[in-house]
């Protein structure tokens, strides 16, 4: 694997950006087993992803809370661009976000976050992350817009067409707002096959090596990305898909070119943009509000069932604990007994 020589100068917080089901899970654990460093409070794995997501709920909760704030939500196709709210309102809300940021990661030298809601809220998390004097490095999934698809299909029950308009919208954010940041566009399927030849891709980008990578931590890799985190393969015809087929194309083989070779040119994605504007103005009145209230309530079940993951795993610790305890206890017991019995 191509390493560079030398240490990074100084920390820096690595930044994974893109769509849901991309692959961001696969490249936080990564990037986390390399020596980035996650959250306090990361999102378990559930029927979906064995695996876990390792995404910070609490900051997933504050960032869906915010778009609601915008009048979005985090399956709005019209996300893009990010919406400033008031200055007040918006100092406010970047407040929090230091905050939260601070409880989660504390001084964490090689921060990692990883929301999928950042690409589209960037602006704002990257002014936390300018307050804490922490430059960031990207790390974009690629991935095909119909795998994607057909997870959120299984998942949220999404039509095909509002999943692709969906990762564009996310994908385009990405790329925007990391332009200027060292950063890596790295092949999902790449990731699966070859995954050392990609972290040397990432390093080349960034331009630095990842934090701790070890042979321990290879082998911890090896044993993560494995071929079961292929659960949706993504064939088909994409220039087929109704309304968006051909703008996601080109989204698409974009993102695809990058992620293998010199970043192409930006005129197709600025065009690109520019039709998803077109769309907004024209179909926009239609997107309901609802979107945003079932966003709200979807928010508040997952701290519930956040609350509940935590007080099980609470629970399991505290009767290992007990179990120890009761061991020593009887050891403690033999050893009194072995010693009356020799008096």
């Amino acid at each position: 694997m191509a390493r560079t020589t030398t240490r990074p100068a100084k920390s820096a917080a690595y930044l994974v950006l893109g769509m849901h089901r991309s692959g961001t899970s696969a490249v936080t654990q990564l990037l986390a087993l390399a020596g980035a460093e996650l959250p306090q409070n990361v999102m378990p794995g559930d029927e979906h992803n064995a695996k876990g997501y390792f995404e910070p709920w609490k900051i997933a909760l504050f960032n869906d809370a915010r778009l609601r704030a915008a009048g979005s939500a985090w399956d709005d196709v019209f996300a893009l661009p990010y919406t400033a709210l008031p200055k007040a309102d918006e100092a406010a809300w970047t407040a929090r976000a230091l905050a939260l940021y601070r409880d989660e990661f504390g001084d964490a030298r090689f921060p990692l976050l990883k929301d999928p809601r950042v690409s589209v809220l960037a602006p704002m998390w990257r002014q936390v992350l300018k307050t804490v004097g922490l430059p960031a490095r990207a790390v974009i999934p690629v991935r095909s817009p119909l795998a994607v698809a057909g997870s959120l299909a299984r998942r949220d029950r999404f039509p095909v067409e509002k999943s692709v308009l969906l990762w564009c919208v996310y994908m385009l954010a990405a790329e925007l707002y990391s332009r200027d940041l060292p950063r890596a566009f790295v092949s999902y399927d790449g990731l699966l096959a070859d995954w050392r030849g990609e972290v040397g891709r990432i390093e080349t980008a960034h331009g630095a090596p990842l934090p701790r990578m070890s042979p321990h931590a290879e082998a911890q890799i090896d044993q993560f990305l494995t071929g079961d985190l292929r659960h949706n393969a993504g064939g088909g015809d994409l220039a087929a898909v109704p309304i968006v087929g051909p703008l996601a194309k080109t989204v698409h083989d974009w993102f695809e070119a990058a992620a293998v070779g010199p970043h192409p040119p930006l005129a197709p994605l600025e065009a690109a943009a520019v039709q998803i504007a077109e769309l907004k103005a024209k179909m926009g009145v239609f997107v309901s509000p609802v979107t945003s209230a079932l966003s709200a309530v979807s928010a508040e079940l997952d701290e519930e069932r956040q609350q509940r993951q935590r007080e099980r795993l609470h629970t399991q610790e505290i009767e290992t604990e007990l179990v120890l305890l009761r061991r020593e206890r009887a050891a403690i017991e033999g050893q009194v007994d072995a010693m009356l019995a020799t008096r």
